[in-house]
């Protein structure tokens, strides 16, 4: 299958936004849940911590399902901060709730600082009784987090339902370089389970690399058409990412026949860096969804997400 995308551009910019007046900046990995009458996006804004910390807290905007009409902001805490000693004690960084057994489960990354390096993190799991609008923890720790064959580094979870199983799309820590300050290095994985409480690791790397041992890969939203799996998903180079053009974020594509192993070309991915404006520089944290019939990709551009997010619609007929 040739995907090709059609962009729709910014559709919700921080500095032209209520949110200004809360946080300092950013829009983080858009993430969609479809309601019967509107489509709600959470995504994650920064408050300062300390003079060179932050804070990433997550929020939601409303839109008509055709996305004509942004119908409203959150415009309060939807998940507490975590406790302190904490594994999500400095932030949840994405956000991302999925329907599980009825229930809205929000999975999420939780943060904590360290000393060698900059930070640790686990998967977290909070619960929604009010239509998704606040999410409470189920306890104060992980459901996923370091392990035997997965040191460090357990982010970004992506949770969907497939033949009788929960599968959780995840991205683990590969290294740290010794560089100065250290840079982290990251691979996709997975793990499964059949409650979506408890999770089996793989513990198997599926995403090929095609720029060394040293590329990054985050963020894999999965989606079956016809009889096929399909994963875009984010990947950068280990050094320079933030400052040099082309070692930054793109766009990566995958295909699976049986959600173990993965094909990668990048080619089918249908969409790529535009010549100007908020992606010119960088597309990351793609999210991939289906709404009445049509397929939409919600991604970051230049900076991380720190304009806010974009959207494409996947061209029919292709």
């Amino acid at each position: 299958m040739t995907f090709r995308w059609k962009k729709q551009g910014l559709i919700v910019d921080f500095d032209n936004s209520p949110l200004k007046d809360r946080f300092i900046s950013h829009m983080q990995k858009p993430y969609a849940v479809v309601f019967d009458n509107f489509v709600r996006i959470y995504f994650t804004s920064r408050i300062k911590d300390t003079e060179k910390t932050y804070i990433s807290i997550p929020q939601f905007v409303d839109f008509s399902k055709d996305f004509k009409s942004l119908i409203r902001y959150s415009d309060k805490e939807i998940i507490s901060k975590g406790k302190l000693g904490c594994f999500d004690e400095h932030g949840i960084y994405p956000f991302c709730p999925s329907l599980v057994n009825g229930k809205l489960y929000a999975y999420y990354t939780g943060i904590s600082r360290k000393v060698s390096v900059d930070v640790e993190s686990g998967i977290g799991l909070a619960v929604s009784n009010d239509n998704g609008e606040s999410f409470t923890r189920l306890g104060g720790g992980p459901i996923l987090s370091a392990s035997l064959h997965e040191p460090f580094l357990i982010v970004e979870p992506f949770v969907k339902y497939f033949n009788d199983l929960y599968y959780m799309f995840y991205t683990r820590g590969v290294k740290w370089s010794e560089t100065n300050p250290p840079e982290r290095v990251y691979q996709i994985t997975y793990a499964t389970s059949s409650d979506g409480i408890d999770w089996k690791k793989s513990n198997k790397l599926i995403i090929p690399k095609i720029l060394g041992d040293d590329e990054c890969q985050a963020t894999s939203p999965v989606i079956k058409i016809d009889d096929r799996y399909h994963m875009w998903f984010g990947y950068r180079e280990m050094l320079g990412f933030r400052t040099e053009l082309g070692k930054g974020y793109r766009i990566g594509y995958a295909y699976s026949d049986d959600l173990e192993n993965w094909t990668r070309d990048d080619s089918l991915s249908g969409i790529a860096l535009s010549s100007n404006g908020f992606d010119s520089e960088m597309m990351c944290y793609p999210h991939v969804f289906m709404m009445d019939e049509e397929i939409y990709l919600l991604y970051n551009g230049n900076n991380f997400g720190k304009q806010g997010f974009g959207l494409a619609v996947l061209k029919k007929n292709c």
